[in-house]
């Protein structure tokens, strides 16, 4: 392609780095805006009194994806960053006094399954192998190969892989029954929902292949953090050739016949083609003339939206042993909290969480005798967050690590910041503080999802967790290259 043909990316989230790297490799002129002081989107950092957080993702996970990412650029992950495999994958806290630790040694968790269950460690080993065969099918047939219309799935491939398909049209929580009985291991086979937006009753099955990437291919660090990620995407970005721009908070995407302006806070940029990894929604409502938007304000009020987030980050004096470097901590029933995002939206009052804490693995994110922690809380999207109600919840929340896990944070924090629903959507202008994106019920998977291409505004293309294939940094990183495929077949038709 010839280098004439110029294209900006709007934000910087790992959809749209994915997606500058792919347009400059294929020899575009791209240069990336962000709104915001850091590159990476919700992959921020936050510094400060010697302490270090990763403020969105924390989770490594699916390494082949990474790996098949670089490699399409001729490098390799280890070019940029060293990873650590961790183990225990993570520990659980649940709430009547129970724990279990989640261990790279296969026989070490059929008999942790077989010890709550008879016959659960068979049952476990059967489960593992089918996700791995669902991984492999759906990685390959649905996930690398991008269908976004009707006629895309009469293939062969789809044919071969129907029978798996339709077994995985219900929901997890019926087919985590098939194989468990007690609730503790319904929750260890389903917990990773919380990452891809979704609860048991309202998650496609699809998503048990989810238990082969937490099982299977295991739970890594990058040194030095989420960040050192996307500081190689950029850094490899740089490298093809793409330029990039902070502080840059686009305000109107204007599409003339002699291509686009993209407003933006530091000059505007004019381009042949743009590409936005801002939220789909806000990029839609408020970037885009009414006639130029594919969707109104009826259909965005109409989805069901990933939860939000309460996070605490915390300074810590001395350990904070027994927890892990990922721990969970889970009510015995989790329903009423689910109940709590998706139904009666509510900030639950006996949460189920996720606390970080890389100075576990990592000596730099904390200074000498302090911890690095965090905490997350799954809530729903569009809750009021309050100062009054941000401090209730934030004492709640302490009590409530105190009480299960016998960690009690509450005199030895030096450092304390919260981010909740009103930061998500000031910050990221996210679709009612969602921290995520579009939840992966039935009705928003594969060609569900909103489209990579604008169907009313020709030149303009999606990127990221609200399209295909969804939620989640290795996920983005593959929306990308769609992102960038249809861009170019396109350009080449």
């Amino acid at each position: 392609m010839s280098t004439d043909e110029s294209v900006v990316v709007v934000g910087s989230g790992f959809g749209g780095l994915s997606t500058a790297c792919y347009l400059a490799d294929a020899g575009l002129d791209v240069t990336v805006l962000e709104k915001n002081e850091q590159l990476g989107g919700r992959a921020s950092v936050l510094e400060t009194d010697g302490f270090r957080f990763d403020m969105g993702p924390s989770w490594y996970l699916m390494p082949d994806v990474f790996e098949r990412f670089f490699s399409h650029f001729g490098r390799e992950p280890s070019d940029f960053y060293r990873l650590e495999r961790l183990d225990p994958h993570y520990r659980i806290f649940f709430k009547d006094g129970d724990s279990v630790a989640v261990t790279d040694d296969r026989e070490e968790m059929y008999d942790l399954f077989e010890s709550y269950e008879d016959g659960a460690g068979a049952a476990l080993e059967s489960y593992l192998d089918t996700s791995e065969t669902h991984y492999e099918v759906a990685m390959e047939d649905f996930v690398y190969t991008d269908r976004p219309r009707l006629r895309d799935w009469i293939d062969l491939d789809v044919m071969r892989a129907a029978p798996i398909g339709l077994q995985l049209l219900g929901t997890m929580d019926d087919y985590v029954d098939d194989y468990f009985e007690h609730p503790k291991l319904k929750q260890i086979a389903q917990y990773s929902l919380v990452f891809l937006g979704g609860a048991p009753s309202n998650t496609p099955a699809l998503y048990n292949m989810m238990s082969h990437v937490d099982f299977n291919l295991g739970v890594h660090y990058p040194e030095d953090g989420m960040r050192s990620v996307v500081d190689a995407c950029v850094e490899l970005g740089r490298q093809l050739g793409v330029d990039y721009v902070t502080d840059a908070e686009v305000t109107e995407i204007v599409n003339r016949k002699s291509g686009f302006v993209v407003e933006n806070r530091a000059g505007d940029v004019r381009a042949d083609y743009v590409v936005s990894d801002a939220d789909y929604a806000h990029t839609e409502q408020e970037l885009l003339p009414e006639h130029e938007r594919q969707y109104d304000e009826e259909y965005w009020d109409s989805r069901t939206y990933a939860p939000s987030a309460f996070l605490m980050y915390m300074g810590v004096e001395g350990d904070v042993e027994p927890l892990a470097h990922h721990t969970l901590v889970l009510p015995t029933d989790w329903d009423g909290h689910f109940e709590q995002i998706f139904d009666d939206p509510a900030w639950p009052e006996d949460p189920a969480y996720y606390l970080c804490v890389p100075s576990k693995t990592d000596d730099d994110v904390a200074p000498e005798g302090h911890s690095n922690l965090f905490a997350l809380v799954p809530i729903a999207p569009g809750l009021d967050d309050t100062e009054e109600v941000r401090t209730w919840y934030r004492d709640l929340l302490l009590d409530d690590i105190a009480a299960n896990t016998g960690v009690d944070l509450r005199d030895r924090i030096v450092f304390e910041e919260t981010f909740a629903v009103s930061e998500f959507a000031d910050r990221y202008n996210s679709r009612e503080g969602t921290a995520l994106g579009l939840a992966h019920t039935l009705r928003q998977t594969a060609l569900l999802r909103p489209p990579h291409r604008s169907e009313d505004c020709p030149g303009l293309y999606f990127t990221g967790s609200y399209t295909t294939p969804g939620i989640g940094v290795p996920m983005c990183l593959i929306s990308g290259e769609h992102t960038a495929d249809a861009l170019l077949e396109d350009t080449q038709a």
